[in-house]
């Protein structure tokens, strides 16, 4: 890893990546692509090591209050935040100032901020945001080598409701002839039932894939997945959306089951997430 001082911390919409690259290993991450001209090695991390300090130079400017997101790009609790602890302190700013929080993770260091996570949800509002793609945990060692195993993750997620904060899941992506499966959706749907999630965000049966996230792709494709390369190049040739043959069967499902339990989906989701209700807005007037 090595320490930048950024000049900026908040995006326009609130967003926050304290860190930029990462190294939970995801075979399919588009954030290798080149067009985020990353000009570091993905798994040398780049840490803002004045973000603490930018974000509460944000938060003391701002005239109203409004949800803090992270995770949209690098998640924000690599295993170097175990020992960084600069997420912590951007939540313990988010609570000192009355802001929510809204954290998008696969790992399960956040158990860590449980409790702080719970009194930003008390005061304001806290969601935890988890991605699962992978119901078989060994093909999920596969895909996702180096991040704990969707067990966890789902272990992670009855916590958080044990402790009263909601929660939102990512299924997201679906790699063709891997886990575009039925089995597998209904395995990572009855996990998101069980949890009681909120909502799920699910893009499509599929993924994507630019340059720079590509080649690795592949290259992981020919280590574990024989031939499986040459199929995609085949099929999808240069495409960005690679879209599984099973997409509109296995959508029909999401849809049927998010319906069926009252659980928000994609667009409900995102206003959710970006959404802190009026009672704590209206507290900044007086």
């Amino acid at each position: 890893m090595h320490f930048v001082e950024a000049k900026g911390l908040l995006s326009s919409k609130n967003g926050m990546n304290i860190y930029r690259g990462c190294t939970h290993g995801c075979i399919y991450c588009d954030s290798r692509s080149l067009c985020y001209n990353m000009t570091h090695a993905f798994e040398d991390i780049e840490v803002k090591s004045n973000a603490p300090q930018l974000l509460e130079k944000a938060l003391r400017s701002k005239r109203k209050k409004c949800m803090i997101g992270t995770g949209s790009m690098c998640d924000p609790y690599l295993p170097i935040e175990g020992e960084l602890n600069l997420t912590r302190k951007c939540l313990e700013l988010i609570e000192q100032y009355q802001f929510g929080a809204a954290v998008l993770t696969k790992s399960d260091l956040v158990l860590r901020d449980t409790e702080l996570l719970a009194s930003i949800n008390q005061q304001a509002k806290a969601v935890v945001q988890m991605t699962m793609t992978t119901f078989d945990d060994s093909l999920c060692s596969i895909i996702e080598p180096a991040v704990c195993n969707t067990r966890r993750r789902f272990e992670v997620l009855m916590e958080m409701k044990r402790n009263n904060i909601p929660t939102v899941a990512w299924l997201t992506p679906f790699l063709p002839y891997i886990n575009d499966t039925e089995e597998n959706l209904r395995g990572l749907l009855g996990y998101c039932a069980e949890a009681g999630v909120k909502g799920i965000i699910c893009f499509g049966i599929g993924l994507t894939l630019r340059d720079g996230n590509r080649e690795y792709f592949y290259s992981a494709l020919d280590r574990h997945f024989q031939g499986l390369s040459d199929r995609y190049r085949r099929e999808y040739g240069l495409s960005y959306e690679i879209v599984s043959p099973n997409h509109d069967r296995l959508m029909g499902i999401f849809h049927e089951f998010c319906g069926k339990y009252g659980i928000m989906r994609n667009r409900e989701c995102f206003e959710y997430l970006s959404e802190l209700p009026e009672k704590y807005r209206q507290l900044t007037l007086f």
